[in-house]
């Protein structure tokens, strides 16, 4: 028998080699000769498609796995190999085996499983059996958990990036481009000059645009000119980054004591707070989780942090406009409640100090705790648990890629003890891990879920809230796609209940990854299809939407620095009347602070070049027809979502495009 072999070298930088690239395939009736397919040098390029010929003494049946190996011929040449195709000639049936994987060393063996999704019930063949349970040894080996500080999820067992296994790293491309956007922003851009100013404040408001003359959006720019105004600040809590604070309030907190004279001036003559409250226009936001955190010490310089309480009213023609600002959790004499009605510097700095909670939260908790973290869980309990054969892993792969990797830049780069949040950031430092660990004993797999999410919240009806009608669209359009393809693979609630890997899979992400978040709420088993689609939408949905809606427009939101100051220098005000422009310009970041803050927001949240969108999935694992028409049908949806979203936006003077398909990336990688 003679076998067509084609063989496809991945399309990145240095994904070819000229090493030995030598290949057996393995059937129910035996194996071909080892056969080596390359003329060193010459095949294997990048990008490259290569057809080989592979004989057999006889015919094998049904081929099962494909065995690789890589050997070197002058020097040592890792390679990248996408799939393998392998057809009879003469003969109709072909088999692919997907691969997407290094080979790294000397004398590397890759053994491939056919690309026909199935579970481990579906395999009757020891050869089969024994390969998944091979494979997860080895995975298990290399991927392990651990805990990276009390109180948070476990993390993958790396110090650094570098510790990491080839097939979890960046392609070199993208290595690339991330260190050199961050060098770019920070020395191309004039801002050297500026940037060496420690502990140099700005002389006014006006100042800041000294920064922001080359790197900048419309948003952004939209937001220097508007950023004063009540309503734009309202705006932030619906649309902005941080678009997931926002509770309906029943009633006023005992610690936050407003009463109807204090604000009846912000509301429409002919009603009163009371009436408000019950009506279910007012609204609150509570930073009460910053209460008591330490405040960073930069340069010697002991930052300032403040918990503040923000009552908003849904005025039927300003739209959603702050009221009352309270910037401490305890009511004093020296902890005033701030009013639209007091004098204009007073208010102004009020709304900074919200703010300023707001870019805490909105970075450590809402960005990198309740995406980059929680996805981490899944990604590290996917490599342990799922043979690459399995449907399930074949679905999460594409939206976990690059994940391990920039959560350890995260760790070693941004939240790390000389990281940048150290360096310029209020809650850096010991206020970092405490803030963390505060936002998990409250974490719940129901909050994850948007449905849950808008409605314990309150904020259903909420008018112009982009956000809650994009991500319920997203959401269903999610659900629907995972629906597709688990039914193609389960038929039945038993099916998913005896999967030993599925149910190995849930253990780990429930009783390893989430041991030490008291409140997370999901079983350490699934029982039902509905169970293992809802928690398949919660993980494709935060990797891709979620964090798109948090990270995609930290620039325009935070460019404009007193918009959203990433420190505050001097403690909140006590004394409405006297706060004065010089008290505001020493409070908000030094001239070295502000130019590190639109640095590193521009490199976090710009569109990476080598982005993948929503739904297009580069590397198939998926080869079956019938999954290929789920995944069809998937962006046939995400693609009418989009035309459906910008048709919405047409005409807004400020558009809310983060959760257009196109704009949002398959998998969390910055």
């Amino acid at each position: 028998m003679e076998y067509k072999v084609t063989v496809a070298t991945g399309t990145s930088e240095y994904s070819g080699t000229n090493n030995y690239i030598y290949v057996t395939l393995v059937g129910e009736r035996g194996e071909s000769e080892r056969t080596v397919l390359d003329n060193p040098g010459l095949d294997f390029c990048r990008g490259a498609v290569d057809d080989y010929t592979v004989k057999s003494a006889a015919d094998l049946g049904r081929l099962i796995l494909l065995r690789l190996e890589k050997q070197k011929y002058w020097v040592e040449d890792n390679w990248f190999c996408r799939y393998v195709k392998v057809s009879v000639p003469g003969q109709r049936c072909s088999y692919t085996f997907p691969c997407y994987r290094w080979l790294v060393g000397d004398k590397v063996v890759v053994v491939l499983r056919e690309g026909t999704a199935k579970k481990i019930s579906d395999d009757t063949l020891p050869l089969e059996i024994s390969h998944r349970n091979t494979e997860l040894q080895e995975r298990q080996k290399t991927y392990r958990w651990l805990a990276w500080a009390p109180g948070i999820p476990k993390c993958i067992d790396a110090k650094s990036e570098a510790d990491l296994p080839q097939d979890a790293r960046f392609d070199n491309e993208k290595r690339s481009d991330f260190v050199g956007s961050l060098h770019y922003a920070l020395l191309e851009l004039s801002l050297k000059k500026l940037a060496i100013k420690f502990g140099k404040s700005w002389n006014d408001l006006d100042d800041f645009k000294r920064i922001f003359w080359k790197l900048r959006s419309p948003i952004a720019e939209y937001t220097m000119e508007h950023w004063k105004e009540d309503w734009f600040f309202g705006y932030q809590f619906l649309n902005g980054s941080n678009p997931r604070m926002i509770t309906r309030c029943k009633e006023l907190p005992s610690n936050f004591p407003v009463t109807g004279d204090m604000v009846q001036s912000s509301l429409i003559p002919t009603t009163t707070l009371k009436e408000e409250l019950k009506k279910g226009n007012i609204f609150l936001v509570d930073h009460a989780i910053m209460d008591g955190i330490p405040a960073n010490v930069i340069r010697d310089k002991t930052q300032h942090i403040a918990a503040p309480l923000c009552l908003l009213y849904e005025h039927s023609e300003k739209g959603l406009i702050p009221i009352a600002i309270q910037l401490e959790q305890k009511p004093d004499k020296d902890t005033p409640i701030f009013l639209p009605s007091d004098p204009p510097l007073a208010w102004l700095l009020a709304k900074m100090w919200v703010r300023h909670a707001e870019f805490q939260v909105f970075q450590l908790l809402s960005h990198l705790l309740r995406t980059h973290l929680v996805v981490e869980v899944i990604c590290v309990s996917t490599l342990r648990q799922l043979p690459a054969v399995h449907p399930i892993y074949k679905l999460l792969a594409p939206h976990l890629r690059y994940t391990l990797e920039i959560n350890c830049r995260g760790r070693t780069q941004l939240i790390s003890q000389d990281g940048i949040f150290k360096k310029v950031v209020s809650t850096g430092g010991d206020g970092l891990l405490i803030l963390a660990q505060r936002e998990y004993e409250v974490l719940t797999y129901r909050s994850l879920q948007p449905k849950f999410d808008f409605l314990d919240r309150g904020v259903t009806k909420l008018r112009d809230y982009f956000y809650r009608d994009y991500s319920l669209m997203m959401w269903d359009v999610i659900q629907n796609f995972v629906s597709g393809i688990v039914s193609l693979y389960y038929k039945s609630d038993g099916e998913v209940e005896q999967d030993s890997e599925l149910q190995a899979w849930i253990n780990d992400v429930a009783v390893e990854g989430f041991v030490d978040v008291p409140h997370f709420g999901l079983a350490s088993e699934l029982k039902t299809k509905e169970e293992l689609i809802t928690l398949l939408s919660v993980v494709i949905f935060t990797s891709t939407a979620q964090h798109a809606a948090t990270n995609n427009g930290q620039f325009d939101w935070c460019a404009w620095v007193p918009n959203t100051p990433c420190t505050m220098r001097h403690p909140p005000p006590t004394d409405k009347d006297a706060v004065t422009m010089g008290m505001i310009m020493d409070t908000l970041p030094d001239i070295s602070q502000s130019c590190v803050q639109m640095a590193i927001t521009w490199h976090l949240g710009r569109a990476q070049p080598d982005a993948i969108p929503m739904g297009q999935y580069v590397e198939q694992y998926f080869t079956e027809p019938a999954a290929l028409k789920v995944i069809d049908k998937f962006r046939k949806e995400l693609k009418e979502l989009e035309e459906q979203i910008i048709a919405q936006n047409e005409g807004l003077e400020l558009q809310y495009l983060y959760l257009c398909p196109s704009r949002m990336e398959n998998s969390i990688t910055i």
